[in-house]
């Protein structure tokens, strides 16, 4: 089964009590059954059913197995946000004095996220994005687990996966990848070694801009050594299903980090348009990038696409004939950057990327403005830096746009 059918198709057959097409929104907060024996056998995970929407719902259920089918993985467990589900992947398995060793080109709310981590005694070292050497260098008897970024947002550094992952599991831990500025369409990091996949899938997934929600998808092939990881005790158990097992039976649950009926359902809808808008996505981005790399030598454009990227030759290696739907522009001071924002007629000036519609933001004073400046150097995040992500727009209309933005600033 191909990409676009897997997405209508895979594991799912609408709703067979009605017939309905599509699992229809469940607005409930929680579900009766037929007796007290049966609730205790689903509190006691002895029997399928849903309780309580914070703990499981029906059409967040099916999101989730569409989500999983879209990975590749064993299971997925969808959450209120992004950040909800990155800190939900990573505390799932950490505890005080654990440490993770991470690229250090990555999303400002993601470092926000870590620096909050320090409060409960986990520590994060930042390297080189794809230095192995540093990697390992960091690498102690502390360490838990190692991140990435698929295409670091805003750098737009391509993180090889299989690499990485071999390292990992050199050093016995886990490979979590944030795959959400490339989506399973370009790549599926499962399928090269890593083990767990974390999508903001507020993002591409849904398309519209919508509904705010993340994804944990988990691939079930790490073997988790209980020394290391002691709250994996009771649940090596459920084999390929641990991780998830644990996470539904503790922290998401106890947290109430779930997502809502209504967003898992227009997330659904969102899904299964997901390949024919990439295609359009990606190739868009690809012609606007180059057009202006091509017309305007005194502007910086960075897209992996792009021969002159540095991560050009990795990003054509590990993705399936596209690169993405994202590209950066260094105009050489913040004024500028602010007077090419300001001059664009069709992106929206938001800070959401993966829109229909094109998005237009000056990373530095926006989504990395808690970052220091080491960070948002390591990043790639400069004050005459700006990120567009690219709509499905008509080509011919974003050139002609971008155009006149950029002779405006002449």
């Amino acid at each position: 089964m191909k990409f676009n059918t897997s997405l209508l198709h895979g594991a799912f057959r609408g709703e067979p009590q009605t017939g309905a097409t599509l699992t229809p929104i469940y607005q409930s907060s929680a579900f009766e059954q037929e007796s007290a024996e049966r609730l205790e056998k689903i509190f006691h995970n002895q029997a399928p059913g849903f309780s309580y929407t914070r703990i499981n719902n029906p059409t967040v259920e099916a999101f989730e197995k569409r989500m999983t089918v879209l990975e590749g993985g064993k299971s997925s467990v969808a959450c209120a946000s992004g950040m909800a589900a990155m800190f939900n992947a990573f505390a799932n398995i950490l505890q005080a004095g654990d440490e993770i060793v991470s690229s250090a080109s990555l999303y400002g709310g993601s470092i926000d996220l870590f620096r909050d981590l320090e409060a409960f005694g986990i520590k994060t070292h930042y390297v080189e994005n794809n230095d192995l050497d540093a990697f390992c260098k960091a690498t102690n008897a502390h360490t838990r687990l190692y991140f990435a970024e698929t295409l670091g947002n805003p750098r737009l550094d391509v993180t090889d996966i299989k690499a990485l992952a071999k390292l990992a599991h050199e050093n016995g831990v886990p490979l979590i990848i944030d795959n959400t500025a490339a989506t399973a369409y370009l790549v599926k990091p499962l399928s090269l070694g890593a083990d767990i996949v974390v999508n903001s899938s507020s993002k591409y997934i849904n398309g519209n801009s919508n509904s705010i929600s993340g994804v944990i998808t988990d691939g079930g092939t790490f073997k988790w050594d209980t020394e290391k990881y002691p709250g994996m005790r009771d649940f090596v158990k459920f084999g390929p299903f641990a991780y998830t097992a644990k996470l539904r039976n503790g922290l998401f649950r106890n947290t109430g980090a779930c997502l809502s009926p209504q967003n898992a359902f227009l997330n659904s809808i969102g899904l299964e348009t997901l390949g024919l808008r990439m295609e359009r996505i990606c190739d868009n981005a690809m012609q606007l990038a180059a057009y202006i790399e091509e017309n305007y030598k005194d502007i910086t454009v960075n897209y992996a696409g792009l021969k002159s990227s540095s991560w050009h030759e990795i990003a054509a290696s590990q993705f399936d004939g596209h690169y993405g739907g994202i590209f950066t522009l260094r105009l050489g001071s913040k004024e500028r950057a602010f007077a090419f924002i300001n001059a664009l007629k069709y992106p929206l000036k938001v800070s959401n990327i993966g829109d229909t519609k094109s998005l237009v933001i000056h990373p530095e004073s926006t989504i990395s403005v808690h970052s220091t400046e080491e960070e948002k150097r390591a990043g790639g995040v400069f004050d005459d830096l700006v990120r567009i992500s690219v709509g499905i727009e008509d080509i011919d209309d974003l050139i002609w746009d971008f155009k006149q933005a950029i002779e405006s600033l002449s």
